[in-house]
């Protein structure tokens, strides 16, 4: 048997390359998706896990107003955030995405300064300078100038996004448990996502056997089972020590799109994101604040 410690290890651990997995993948599955249908297929295909699970385990139903700001968070952390990295994705490399989207904690931090009043002192004030003049080195290797409408701005606002859907079921979260609102924000986001299912599974039906491995990793692997052992390791660990564990995802995500597209990243990729990912980790240890969670 196992010890939990192990247990918890190996469970931040498949989140990590389950995650830093979803970046190169996404660019394979573009090859034949376009960005909003690709993301109505991945979380069809990520929801049943989650139906079966609520049907399985029957938790507590949420209150109509806590499934009303679950089905928002669907809406933000899911579906739009989804259509922007998608989109971005198109001409930004994945290690790039992956470096962009783990500025996570400090947005989460700064929202959480105006709508929860909590504090954000001038040294984050610095982290977040720094962490921000990473991504425009990052913008600068990528095609198109840095402006609001290509790739790069786009997986910035995805985070932003992404940051917005912590905040608002952060409360939500704590009374029903990180399961249980996984699950209604997945069914939920992809309910949102419905309108464009059609045209994904025609896309589908079409696509290589590559293409369609990609897919099916994209949500069974990286949204369900990465969601569910991202829980368990932040039962496990608490959320600043396993949030940590989240620095190893761009690194593995450039690594993996070399060895599963020949895509090498060029200097001011790295450069942007060792800056960008310096700026995260000055933030916290200046101020211990972490998201809950950080998805791709």
């Amino acid at each position: 048997m196992f010890s939990r410690s192990t247990l918890g290890l190996c469970a931040a651990l498949v989140t990590v390359v389950s995650w830093a997995a979803s970046f190169p993948l996404i660019g394979v599955a573009l090859g034949t998706f376009d960005p909003i249908p690709l993301a109505a297929v991945r979380f069809a295909i990520a929801a049943c896990p989650a139906v079966v699970w609520l049907l399985i385990v029957r938790p507590p139903l949420p209150r109509l107003r806590d499934l009303g700001r679950l089905a928002l968070g669907g809406a933000i952390g899911i579906s739009l955030y989804n259509w922007l990295l998608n989109t971005g994705q198109q001409t930004v490399s994945p290690g790039a995405a992956s470096f962009i989207i783990n500025t996570l904690p400090i947005w989460t931090a700064l929202l959480a300064t105006i709508f929860l009043r909590e504090r954000f002192g001038f040294r984050a004030w610095i982290a977040t300078a720094v962490s921000f003049s990473g991504v425009f080195l990052i913008a600068q290797g990528q095609p198109g100038e840095m402006r609001f409408g290509n790739g790069s701005s786009l997986i910035l606002l995805a985070s932003i996004l992404s940051a917005s859907y912590f905040v608002l079921v952060r409360d939500v979260i704590a009374r029903y448990g990180a399961g249980t609102c996984t699950c209604w924000t997945l069914i939920t986001g992809a309910l949102w996502l419905s309108p464009w299912l059609p045209d994904g599974l025609a896309q589908l039906g079409t696509a290589p056997v590559s293409v369609i491995s990609a897919v099916l990793f994209l949500g069974l692997i990286s949204a369900s089972l990465g969601y569910a052992t991202w829980s368990f390791a932040i039962g496990h660990f608490g959320p600043a020590l396993a949030a940590n564990f989240l620095y190893l995802v761009p690194p593995l995500a450039i690594g993996l799109a070399w060895s599963l597209s020949g895509i090498t990243p060029d200097v001011l990729t790295i450069a942007g994101g060792g800056v960008a990912i310096g700026g995260v980790i000055m933030f916290r240890f200046w101020t211990g604040k972490v998201p809950r969670k950080a998805t791709a």
